[in-house]
């Protein structure tokens, strides 16, 4: 088959910035190009060339950073070619363009994030992209279920696939392979015959990395032959310093345990610093869909702490490979759970050997490409005919021809030709145990526009547009009609017949525009204002140093 895999528009694949999404698509795409014809779609980069043939993977990237141009440039791409299955990343706002583009393809959609919230997409947006997609795959159970709570329709197509790691790069700490690289880290940073707590991820509020910093104190009560290690940035490739990271910094300066802040770290270089650590901790605020480093760390062969938030406890075995902390805002929480390992050497290599040999077992990215793959072959190829008048000018265009066996009409399908292994069909389970016959109605393409003579006098429709002009044209669906003459298919005024199409959509860029602006403008003078309370600390700091010293020899 010729498949699609579409990246989102923040990061580059490969991932030369970091990126879970990229790391994802780039472990699992060398198992898929060997048994389909695989094209990568992704946003540019300074780095990477706009074409590019890897091995038997091709990569294309075009113009991204905002959702609006990226999803433009993804039409503009599939105006141009034709494929059988289009596997979308963590956007369900594409489901609707790609499918208006390409309405014969099988459409997957895969989620990484709680992008379904009513924050992040409108309800009949999110409607329309369930509709319109074939299957959902989620990277863990907490997604599929935060989904099928707000749409309960999506719960037949959630299927849940849980990511994996590079156990080739990631390796054991206690290897032949990772010794070398330990020991030159931990001489380089001064930690030899000192046990190394580390965390990696981005340096935000959600992450927690200020709580794990507020037990540092009480834990070296106890014990003084410890280190921190926190590696991560305020963003992916993003050194820049954030009232946050200045926070973190300050927290570090008074703690008296030894603390290394690394700042941001490679996708190729991280694996490097998992060898140098003894304990991993996660120990995540917000609920996280499931973070990656649980399977990094695992693959390294590092007992795991982690917070019952999200998805995280989902590849945690309580005492065999990790502990869950329930009270992720208590720092006292996470120092027990440390305790617990740094007084039990032998538990810590034998939770560090479980992890290690379940990421052999169940989190490799074979695996993860295998299941990937079974969801794109279970898929029947359905296609519905468009209207005559609306289907012409697309087959036209897109050199398509419309399959002969379909109607208007969708097939329906036994339900039964769908293996699934999503926990969230109890619906359809309960259906089978009655002896009821399980139908599943492969959704429709959305009808064209009728015309508004069909409507009451005071109705007007407002068509979708091409591009999202903002949140006002994203939510009116009907508007109450204060003149006496419509046209169908344009934009109204309320006060008078008005085409203002191309005009909103110039407003609305231009106001995206001043609104980026004024935050860049922020963020700078947010970062300023951090800097000169940083300088100023150090100037007080050293200029109190130097009255002490003075005291001391008695030159003052």
């Amino acid at each position: 088959m010729k498949v699609l895999l579409i990246s989102t528009e923040k990061l580059p694949v490969p991932p030369v910035r970091g990126g879970a999404i990229q790391t994802y698509i780039q472990g699992v795409a060398p198992y898929l190009s060997e048994r389909h014809d695989l094209t990568v779609l992704g946003r540019d980069d300074p780095q990477l060339p706009s074409l590019e043939q890897i091995g038997k993977i091709r990569y294309v990237r075009v113009p991204g950073g905002l959702f609006d141009i990226y999803r433009d440039h993804v039409v503009r791409f599939l105006s141009n070619e034709t494929f059988d299955v289009i596997h979308i990343f963590n956007r369900p706002r594409l489901v609707h363009p790609v499918r208006n583009a390409q309405p014969g393809a099988r459409i997957i959609l895969s989620m990484h994030n709680d992008m379904f919230f009513s924050d992040k997409i409108t309800p009949p947006e999110a409607e329309t992209a369930i509709a319109e997609t074939d299957r959902i795959i989620t990277i863990s159970n907490y997604i599929g279920q935060t989904i099928s709570q707000l749409y309960p329709q999506a719960a037949p197509k959630l299927r849940t696939i849980y990511s994996g790691v590079d156990l080739n790069r990631f390796v054991p700490w206690y290897s032949e392979q990772a010794r070398p690289i330990r020991d030159s880290l931990r001489a380089q940073y001064h930690l030899q015959g000192k046990k190394v707590i580390l965390f990696a991820g981005r340096l935000s509020p959600k992450k927690g990395a200020d709580v794990l910093l507020r037990a540092m104190p009480e834990l070296a009560r106890q014990y003084n032959a410890i280190a921190l290690v926190l590696i991560g940035g305020k963003w992916y490739s993003d050194n820049k310093i954030s009232d946050y990271v200045a926070y973190l910094r300050s927290l570090a300066a008074r703690s008296p345990v030894p603390v290394i802040t690394t700042g941001y770290i490679p996708q190729q270089e991280i694996h490097k610093w998992f060898t140098a650590g003894d304990i991993f901790v996660c120990p995540s605020q917000w609920q996280e869909p499931l973070a990656r480093v649980h399977y990094e760390a695992m693959a390294s062969g590092l007992p795991i702490i982690t917070t019952a938030r999200g998805g995280n406890p989902e590849v945690i075995i309580p005492g065999v490979n990790g502990l869950v902390v329930q009270q992720p805002e208590n720092p006292m929480a996470f120092v027990e759970a440390l305790m617990t390992l740094l007084s039990d050497e032998t538990l810590c290599r034998r939770m560090g050997e479980a992890g290690r040999k379940l990421a052999q077992e169940r989190y490799t990215w074979e695996r993860v490409a295998n299941e990937i793959i079974d969801v794109w072959e279970t898929i029947p190829i359905a296609v519905s005919q468009q209207e005559e008048n609306a289907s012409q000018p697309i087959e036209e265009s897109m050199h398509m021809v419309p399959n002969p066996d379909s109607d208007r009409t969708t097939q329906s399908v036994p339900a039964s030709e769908f293996p699934l292994e999503a926990p969230f069909s109890d619906r359809l389970k309960a259906q089978t145990k009655t002896g009821r016959e399980e139908k599943t109605v492969l959704p429709k393409p959305l009808a064209p526009l009728q015309p508004t003579a069909n409507l009451p006098a005071n109705v007007i429709l407002f068509p979708r547009l091409a591009s999202p002009v903002g949140k006002r044209a994203k939510k009116a669906i009907v508007q109450k009609r204060h003149t006496s003459t419509t046209h169908s298919g344009k934009l109204l005024k309320a006060k008078g017949v008005k085409q203002t199409d191309n005009r909103l959509l110039k407003i609305s860029r231009k106001r995206k525009a001043r609104r980026l602006k004024a935050r860049i403008m922020t963020m700078k003078s947010r970062v300023k204002k951090t800097k000169r309370l940083v300088n100023k600390r150090i100037y007080v700091m050293g200029k109190r140093g130097l009255l002490k010293r003075k005291k001391r020899t008695g030159s003052i």
